[in-house]
């Protein structure tokens, strides 16, 4: 068996050209789709995924905007920018750019954003809208593997869905959104024992726990939809969590690294982006 690689690329451009249909209907209405993203340090990863939301976002028509600051920079500094952010209604979405220096904490900085412009979906408030059912925007690399899921028509209901990874941005919400739609989902962590008896009872598998090759072929299920949600760095490549080259000769279904799971991440936040516009241009008529 060779597993079929689904193409988040492909995917991706079909998304992005329906975007573009609709940040034109908003221009034409006089609203125009804005994306910031505030960026803390030299990261060179960060730097790029950065660039690649802002070309992506401006090739459709959403105007992106990014707001950089010094590694060393203090709380105070970004709050004060996320709360003009927030209060310009010439702004659609904010994004604060993961993770940020160790001095800073993340999510009390992600709080300042005002949930109505959290488009990615990480502020306490929208997770736990998510957890209730009822998320104003779903965290988008998710977001992302729901989609693929959908568009390769997988069947999720009364699936066995193995999640490794416990991260807010990834592995939770991806569990709440399969349990959504009646998975039986396990959470697996670091703290996980006997990963393998897991990792092996599940038909849909998603690696999110950020090691390089962690997941070997004797960990899947013959046949299994292997989606890999991390992206690392190995002898000088990118790769993802899962060993590529063995565990496609034994699953269904995978997703590469590059050009799976993240281009759909960068066509979400693009998404929320426009879904917060039309949701601006609705309150301006009323």
């Amino acid at each position: 068996m060779t597993a079929k690689i689904l193409d988040g690329k492909k995917l991706s451009e079909k998304i992005l050209a329906g975007l573009k249909r609709k940040a034109g209907d908003l221009r034409r209405k006089g609203v125009i789709p804005r994306l910031d993203i505030v960026l803390v340090g030299k990261d060179a990863a960060s730097r790029i995924y950065v660039r690649n939301k802002i070309r992506a976002s401006e090739q459709i028509g959403v105007k992106g905007k990014l707001h950089s600051f010094p590694e060393k920079a203090g709380k105070e500094k970004l709050v004060s920018l996320i709360k003009k952010l927030n209060a310009d209604k010439n702004v659609h979405g904010i994004l604060v750019q993961l993770p940020l220096p160790k001095h800073l904490d993340e999510q009390a900085i992600i709080d300042e954003i005002a949930p109505s412009k959290d488009v990615d979906g990480l502020t306490t408030c929208s997770i736990g809208k998510l957890v209730g059912g009822e998320a104003l925007f779903e965290p988008c690399t998710p977001k992302g593997i729901m989609k693929l899921l959908e568009h390769e028509r997988i069947p999720l209901e009364g699936k066995n869905a193995v999640v490794i990874g416990r991260s807010n941005i990834v592995g939770k919400p991806v569990a709440l959104m399969l349990l959504k739609r009646n998975a039986t989902v396990t959470i697996c962590h670091s703290k996980t024992k006997r990963l393998q008896e897991h990792t092996k009872n599940a038909d849909i598998l998603v690696a999110a726990v950020g090691k390089a090759n962690f997941v070997k072929e004797s960990m899947v299920k013959k046949g299994a939809v292997v989606i890999d949600a991390g992206i690392n760095s190995s002898g000088g490549k990118i790769c993802g969590d899962v060993d590529f080259a063995r565990v496609r000769m034994k699953a269904s279904r995978i997703t590469p690294v590059p050009g799976g799971v993240g281009p759909l991440t960068v066509a979400m936040v693009i998404e929320n982006t426009i879904i917060s516009a039309e949701r601006s241009g609705r309150r301006l008529k009323r």
